[in-house]
């Protein structure tokens, strides 16, 4: 395990980052029909010209294949950026490959990858050889995600093989801390935390903190997990949360991953109590809490009375999360509510999502829903003055506040599975004090290098 101690930005490649790495093809081609480890091509007798399927052999260090001498390629590559609308096959057409051609090129990658997967914005190599009027093709390179690119090469009997390019990994140990000025989010960030990752720490909390309200200046964090690296620092993909904690207005909130025996892996305080609840508080992220539960002067029709909700604002469009596991009772548009979703859940609690712009596929009246799942997304349909999720939390069928009640967790430890919870996070304790200890001693040797230098 490789720990980097002060990591300040996160960078994912853009297209060519793995050509240059040290990656093993070999046992990944030789799996294809016939051999095709031999992967460039022989260059006619005194030509120096390379076509990319030498190029991309040589940077990948893998042996020749013979191709046809019969003239000598003049090298020619083409990088498209994907457009809206755009497909693999279209773009190959105009930059005219023939269709014979591309459509052997795209059928290869279809054993590796799909091509309907092409992003906007995704770059992709288009490697040609020029022996008459028309590019013969040699090759395709997309880079699918960090760390990852997918080739199409041009075989010696013209027939193209496809392999999938995945850069060797490490293991990294990520360690953060930081003191909350204004918001979790911006105190995170700043310290490099990346978004997802934040996003899922805030998650973890977000059935007890209340983040709109809960958080003053001077509270903090701290935040452990890891994530794969290639060998030139090519951030692959962040693993999940080994250990997280807020202290808020001087009380500390840890929440600890445990793996069970049976692989999965769930998260629980230091007692070994599940942090996860049966409900969650605010089922969408990142919205403000613009009308709370109880006697309120109604926005529309003007006098008081009573509101058996919490309001949250958000920009029309933001996502609705089912907050906990149920099924649907009633999925409409319904009186002054607008587009209407109820949620029966366990012990007794059912939840109201209303003024929706519009339901998720995939649910309707009896389909079990899981929590966190998307369910729907903020609108101003009904009696409404603006985008916004009027949220209820039901407790034997009458309203209760959301933000009061509380909520059953999902599970507690006992017996062997808590023993070795505990031993689990006593190892997570020593690796984050170790972490944080060399770092200030990194930190105090550089400020007396300084000093010294001064």
């Amino acid at each position: 395990m490789r720990v980097n101690l002060n990591p300040n930005t996160v960078w994912y490649s853009g297209v060519g980052a793995l050509l240059g790495a040290a990656i093993a093809l070999g046992s990944q081609v030789s799996s294809t029909s016939e051999s095709v480890s031999r992967l460039i091509a022989e260059r006619p007798s005194g030509t120096s010209a390379k076509t990319v399927v030498e190029s991309a052999a040589d940077a990948l260090g893998i042996l020749p294949i013979e191709v046809s001498a019969n003239a000598t390629p003049v090298f020619d590559k083409n990088e498209i950026v994907v457009g809206s609308g755009d497909t693999l096959l279209a773009l190959l057409q105009k930059s005219k490959i023939p269709n014979s051609e591309a459509h052997a090129a795209v059928s290869a990658l279809n054993e590796v990858f799909d091509p309907r997967d092409i992003r906007v914005g995704q770059k992709i190599v288009v490697s040609a050889t020029t022996r008459s009027t028309a590019p013969s093709l040699d090759a395709i390179r997309i880079a699918v995600g960090p760390g990852h690119d997918v080739l199409a090469l041009r075989k010696t009997d013209n027939r193209f093989v496809a392999t999938a390019l995945k850069a060797e990994t490490t293991i990294e140990t990520q360690a953060f801390a930081g003191t909350i000025n204004s918001s979790l989010y911006e105190a995170a960030v700043s310290k490099g935390v990346p978004a997802p990752v934040l996003v899922d720490m805030i998650k973890l909390f977000s059935y007890d903190v209340d983040f709109q309200r809960d958080i003053r200046s001077n509270d903090s964090f701290e935040l452990m997990f890891d994530r794969r690296v290639t060998q030139d620092g090519l951030v692959v993909a962040n693993n999940g949360i080994a250990y997280a904690s807020m202290t808020l207005r001087g009380k500390t909130f840890k929440i600890y991953a445990f793996e069970h025996t049976e692989g999965e892996t769930d998260y629980y305080t230091e007692e070994g109590k599940g942090t996860r609840k049966a409900l969650m508080r605010t089922p969408i992220n990142g919205a403000r809490l613009s009308s709370s539960f109880g006697r309120r002067k109604h926005p529309v029709l003007g006098y008081t009375k009573m509101h058996r909700g919490v309001d949250f604002a958000a920009p029309r469009g933001t996502p609705i999360y089912a907050a906990g596991d149920g099924i649907v009772e009633k999925r409409q548009r319904w009186s002054s509510f607008g587009n209407y979703i109820r949620i029966r859940h366990g012990d007794g609690f059912a939840t109201a999502y209303a003024h929706m712009k519009g339901f998720s596929k995939g649910y309707s009246v009896g389909s079990r829903v899981k929590q966190g799942a998307v369910i729907g997304y903020v609108g101003t349909t009904g009696r409404s003055t603006g985008p916004h999720l009027h949220y209820e939390v039901f407790k034997n069928g009458g309203q209760v506040n959301p933000m009061k009640v509380r909520f059953p967790a999902s599970k507690s430890l006992t017996g062997e599975e808590l023993v070795a919870f505990q031993d689990a996070r006593s190892e997570t304790d020593r690796l984050w004090v170790g972490i944080t200890s060399q770092r200030d001693v990194a930190s105090l040797t550089n400020e007396t290098d300084e000093r010294s230098v001064e």
